[in-house]
């Protein structure tokens, strides 16, 4: 999503549509008519592309759950063991922040429409989430060895709790631009886990 630079696809167009008009008005106040309407087909078109919005909305989450998960890999896999850990984390720190600055409705709609999805796309949701975490608290545990693995982890949803917070910063044109908004929550972020350590004391 935020890392593409080709020009969407239809379905694209229509999750993201969906996405912003979930996020503003809520799951159940969103109707089908709207969201074609967004992206300039009718309706009923929309289901040449999506079963309905259930299958919109499980795309969304399951779908930016996966995507995090692999960015992060991929980046692990660019440093191959040559960088330095402080690297690492703060190139995973990076893409998070890209997620959090380029996709805030979809965390809108992960605080209030995942109990909306099915039990076997929650489940997936969570199962990719937590890989996601693992991959974040083994590098926080290399740049900070004196923190206990409970601890990482802990520290890892806090600062996600941190980095996801930007739905709540005002309206894009409020912040002080994207660039010095980023470097803002990455201090941010690594103050926090300088703080976690237990050499911080």
């Amino acid at each position: 999503m935020a890392t593409r630079t080709d020009a969407p696809t239809r379905r694209e167009q229509i999750l993201k549509e969906a996405a912003r008009l979930f996020a503003e008005r809520g799951f159940h106040g969103v109707g089908v008519d709207e969201i074609g309407a967004a992206v300039g087909i009718s309706g009923p078109g929309l289901y040449r592309h999506f079963a309905g919005k259930d299958a919109m909305l499980a795309e969304l989450l399951v779908g930016i759950s996966g995507q995090l998960l692999t960015g992060a890999k991929r980046r692990l896999a660019e440093a191959d063991g040559a960088a330095r850990p402080e690297a690492v984390l703060d190139s995973l720190i990076e893409g998070h922040i890209d997620f959090a600055l380029d996709d805030r409705p979809l965390i809108t709609l992960h605080d209030r429409e995942l109990d909306r999805l099915r039990d076997s796309d929650r489940k997936l949701v969570r199962q990719l989430q937590r890989q996601y975490v693992e991959l974040w608290v083994e590098v926080v545990r290399e740049v900070h060895p004196g923190l206990a693995e409970p601890a990482a982890r802990s520290a890892v949803h806090s600062v996600f709790g941190l980095l996801n917070s930007t739905p709540h910063l005002g309206r894009p044109g409020s912040l002080p631009g994207r660039a010095a908004t980023a470097a803002l929550l990455h201090r941010m972020a690594r103050g926090a886990f300088a703080a976690a350590s237990p050499a911080a004391g």
